[in-house]
């Protein structure tokens, strides 16, 4: 089996770390070979941050090169337009239409852009953009657009839903698992 990239990109607070771990727990219980790397950068002041998950028969590195990734997960769409340079032509994004604004817009240093949606649905890559925040207020918390995105993530596999909840609740303290299943759940079926 060939090696399977997977970025999760977001900003600090979005729980992406969280998603990787899931995502990494799932493939490691179905027999992958798995390497995960993750880039803080400024994640603790809402700077971006970015995971490698990478998979397969043997997997040698956990970093993903530009025009490599096969699956970016964007927890936010300006992080989306930032990568999109690392997926392959004809990947798949998952874009939350989130809009999070960048210290330089908050500052007023710099403006959030308009088209970020068109401009990277012009790039030739299949996109699947998603209000995952809107998803997670309907589960129960905003802080479950990870799981949101999880679950929409989850329609591209080819591995069971079920196998995906037991990697949910292998990595979810067991006093949010409930709505983060239902968070799951509302993706997936989103």
């Amino acid at each position: 089996m060939k090696t399977t990239n997977v970025m999760i990109v977001g900003v600090g607070g979005q729980g992406s770390l969280l998603a990787s771990k899931i995502l990494g727990r799932l493939l490691v219980d179905e027999g992958f070979d798995v390497k995960v790397s993750e880039v803080h950068g400024m994640s603790q002041r809402g700077g971006s941050v970015v995971t490698y998950v990478r998979f397969g028969d043997k997997v040698y590195s956990p970093v993903i090169v530009d025009g490599e990734a096969d699956v970016i997960v964007s927890f936010e769409k300006l992080e989306a337009a930032r990568y999109i340079k690392c997926l392959r032509k004809d990947g798949r994004i998952i874009v939350n239409s989130q809009q999070i604004d960048p210290m330089p817009v908050i500052t007023g240093a710099a403006e959030y852009p308009e088209d970020v949606l068109e401009v990277i649905k012009k790039a030739g890559v299949q996109v699947d953009d998603i209000d995952a925040l809107e998803l997670a207020r309907q589960a129960g918390s905003v802080k479950a657009v990870n799981i949101v995105l999880m679950g929409r993530l989850a329609k591209y596999f080819d591995i069971s839903y079920d196998k995906w909840l037991e990697a949910v609740e292998k990595c979810v303290d067991p006093k949010f698992l409930e709505m983060n299943k239902k968070a799951f759940d509302i993706g997936y079926n989103s």
